[in-house]
């Protein structure tokens, strides 16, 4: 594990916490992130960009 991946923030969906450096399986963890407060919001910013790639896609379409 490189020694910045051990100081990232990682959101668990299984728990729903933060975790300071991966703390939990991987395929359980997003991130990482470089603050506590980005990893927090970790779902939130991924229905961000799906949203905003769906509108991409259908703009292409149109």
């Amino acid at each position: 594990m490189a020694d910045d991946e051990r100081t990232a923030w990682f959101y668990n969906v299984s728990t729903g916490e933060v975790e300071h450096g991966p703390q939990s399986l991987g395929r359980r963890l997003m991130g990482p992130y470089e603050t506590r407060e980005d990893a927090a919001r970790a779902l939130e910013t991924a229905r961000e960009r799906t949203q905003a790639w769906d509108e991409e896609e259908r703009a292409e379409d149109a």
